[in-house]
């Protein structure tokens, strides 16, 4: 059985008492499920990590953050460095998501450098990675993903691999007004993202984590985390209620468990 990955970008709707709440719940729920079997992560705001990473087991919830700056220290304002994140015994960086590539201009070339500084400060970088609504009807769908990977892990060694992870977010598919992805689709695409980290890292290559992301719900989880080249679900709204997003990890379990 291959390990299963369920995680969460809470982006800007929690204050630091509901993330708290949220994760304390959510700790509560799943502290019986085998962590040998899944890895649970929850990205949270710049402002809820301080007080998660004392009180959250991050052997139960793995913490990340939503972005990080490639340099250390500097004339940056507003950004977050790589040694902030290292204070707080953070695990995760999750970089490249649609909202910074789209709405604040992020590219593939910052992502190159955001994933080597994570990598150089002891991170799992998790780069998330889709295409637009545009490009998959130019049938380009294909050749962004390669592009994104690419440039995202240029330079890097098979021995980066173990800590690095890849999240498949369809631009058209995330979001209020998201249309998940089909089945078929979806794992068409993750095929072609695990054909392309073979590609650049060899057998190692086939080791990297690559999570769904766009619209996850109840109603197409399941469907999901039991296609071959599928590891894991990155779940927007449907898991921001702790008790649902236990649910919804549950039965995706169970459905994996019962179709091997």
């Amino acid at each position: 059985m291959k390990k299963l990955y369920f995680g969460s970008n809470l982006k800007m709707y929690k204050n630091i008492r509901e993330t708290m709440d949220y994760l304390t719940k959510l700790q509560e729920l799943t502290t019986d499920l085998d962590r040998d079997e899944i890895t649970l992560f929850i990205i949270p705001s710049y402002t809820s990590l301080d007080r998660a990473s004392w009180q959250i087991d991050q052997n139960q919830i793995r913490l990340g953050a939503q972005n990080m700056c490639w340099e250390e220290r500097g004339q940056f304002t507003g950004e977050i460095s790589p040694l902030m994140l290292q204070e707080l015994g953070l695990q995760i960086v999750e970089l490249g998501h649609s909202e910074r590539r789209h709405v604040f201009g992020e590219t593939d070339e910052m992502m190159e450098k955001k994933v080597k500084a994570a990598l150089s400060h002891g991170f799992t970088a998790l780069l998330c990675i889709g295409e637009t609504g545009e490009e998959k009807d130019f049938g380009l769908s294909d050749e962004v993903l390669r592009k994104q990977l690419k440039v995202g892990f240029f330079g890097l060694k098979p021995e980066d691999a173990k800590n690095l992870w890849v999240a498949y977010e369809p631009v058209w598919a995330i979001g209020v007004n998201g249309k998940p992805a089909t089945v078929e689709y979806a794992q068409e695409k993750h095929h072609v993202i695990k054909e392309t980290l073979k590609e650049l890292f060899g057998e190692a290559g086939r080791q990297i984590p690559v999570l769904y992301g766009g619209s996850v719900n109840p109603g197409n989880a399941n469907g999901l985390i039991v296609q071959p080249d599928i590891d894991g679900l990155f779940v927007g709204r449907s898991a921001w209620d702790a008790g649902k997003f236990d649910e919804l990890i549950r039965d995706a379990i169970k459905t994996y468990k019962d179709s091997l």
